[in-house]
């Protein structure tokens, strides 16, 4: 076959699907908005194009988000007329749809199937929107520039043949009829290679060495931000210091905005939510606890693993939204790990089997379970095996994701 992938930044999601379509001998190419430096990658074809125009200046906010997609559907649009002008025509196309690339693809291959990779529809209300009473909405327009960006979802599901979701709750976020046409399949964790490993080390600023024998915490996000529940943390940082005077506190993630709204000039004078949370506790924290409180920023992925096979509680906190992957690669390397009760956790940790689940707002709950567990050698060793065991049932890329993906992809090239 001949397959096409779609993503702003590939591979993206796809980085584990793309190659293996490679080795099973497809045509694979992919179309990306990254300034590559070759024309391939693990065999797939590379194909780079750009946009030639910005957004209108003082466009209506409202529809600010879907003439950005626009301008970028088009940009992917005119190089896939280039693409089918040098004789490339997909049987597939497998795109994510959440930059508005994929569009007008059908325009181009009318009888290419497309496939599209369902990672979250927006709700203005019972997901994370409103979540957070801390952060409430400014402006009660919110709500209708949230359906107005839902356009770039609803014009996809009059184009696309089949839809591709991580999880179940966030497959649950798509509206029928379009929701039975996603398949739940997870992107898929090497749990061969994200294993415990009991004789892990890691040293910090090139002088602290850590062992398995140290107790640490570790807390990851992208960015630290309050919809991953960095401000919820921090707060309980002040009690578990307190109580635990030998633990180090391991904190990963930038200091940018992933997902939700950028702290305010007027409010915040124009600080990081990182800089935000941490001046807040910073006065219930001695000097000499504070020491204690590690922020690495973001690090290679070399070094990610070895310090979650460190950690001796890991703890992951989220609003109502997309499942990160580091909560299943903490699971595959068998932490012990205390998260946030919210939906789209439910699908992975069962509470006190394979992990413990606490309010996310229960700053004092969270505060309890760290230390409890911290203070259990047992139960933690109960629920990092039981974790690992049900990432790899159920997450192995090798066993279980990337044959599932692999018979999707197969099934959408299918003529009907």
């Amino acid at each position: 076959m001949k397959i096409l992938f779609i993503h702003q930044n590939f591979p993206g999601q796809f980085k584990h699907l793309a190659p293996a379509l490679v080795r099973q001998g497809h045509t694979v190419v992919a179309m990306t908005m990254q300034k590559v430096q070759t024309s391939q990658w693990q065999g797939v074809q590379l194909v780079p194009y750009g946009v030639h125009r910005g957004s209108t200046p003082n466009i209506h906010p409202w529809v600010s988000d879907f003439e950005t997609k626009t301008i970028r559907g088009e940009a992917c649009f005119r190089a896939a007329l280039q693409l089918k002008a040098q004789g490339f025509v997909p049987d597939a196309i497998v795109a994510h749809p959440g930059w508005g690339e994929s569009l007008f693809l059908k325009e181009v291959w009318p009888q290419a199937r497309l496939g599209i990779y369902c990672e979250f529809f927006y709700h203005p209300h019972g997901a994370d929107v409103g979540f957070d009473p801390e952060f409430p909405a400014k402006d009660a327009g919110d709500a209708c520039r949230l359906h107005l960006k839902n356009t770039n979802n609803l014009l996809h599901f009059g184009v696309a043949d089949a839809g591709i979701s991580p999880t179940h709750w966030q497959a649950s976020t798509f509206p029928e009829p379009f929701r039975r046409q996603i398949t739940v399949v997870h992107d898929g964790i090497d749990t061969a290679a994200v294993a415990p490993n009991p004789g892990v080390s890691l040293t910090l600023s090139g002088s602290l060495a850590l062992t398995r024998h140290d107790e640490v915490i570790t807390f990851v996000n992208r960015n630290l931000e309050p919809y991953r529940g960095y401000h919820i943390f921090m707060r309980a940082l002040p009690e578990i210091l307190k109580r635990r005077p030998h633990a180090r506190v391991l904190i990963v993630g930038g200091d940018d905005v992933s997902y939700g709204a950028r702290p305010t000039l007027e409010e915040h004078g124009g600080q990081k939510w990182k800089d935000i949370f941490a001046a807040e506790v910073r006065p219930q924290i001695s000097d000499a606890d504070w020491q204690r409180v590690h922020f690495l920023g973001n690090i290679a992925y070399q070094h990610f693993i070895p310090l979650l096979q460190l950690s001796m509680v890991h703890v992951y906190l989220t609003y109502p939204f997309v499942l990160s992957w580091s909560l299943l690669e903490a699971m595959s390397a068998g932490c012990a790990i205390v998260a946030s009760d919210t939906q789209p956790l439910h699908e992975a940790i069962r509470h006190d089997d394979t992990g413990r689940l606490v309010n996310f707002f229960d700053v004092a709950g969270l505060t309890n379970e760290i230390c409890t567990l911290l203070n259990d050698p047992a139960a933690r060793q109960r629920l990092g095996q039981n974790a690992r065991a049900f990432a790899q049932a159920n997450y192995d890329l090798q066993t279980v994701c990337l044959p599932k993906q692999l018979e999707w992809v197969q099934q959408l090239a299918a003529v009907s």
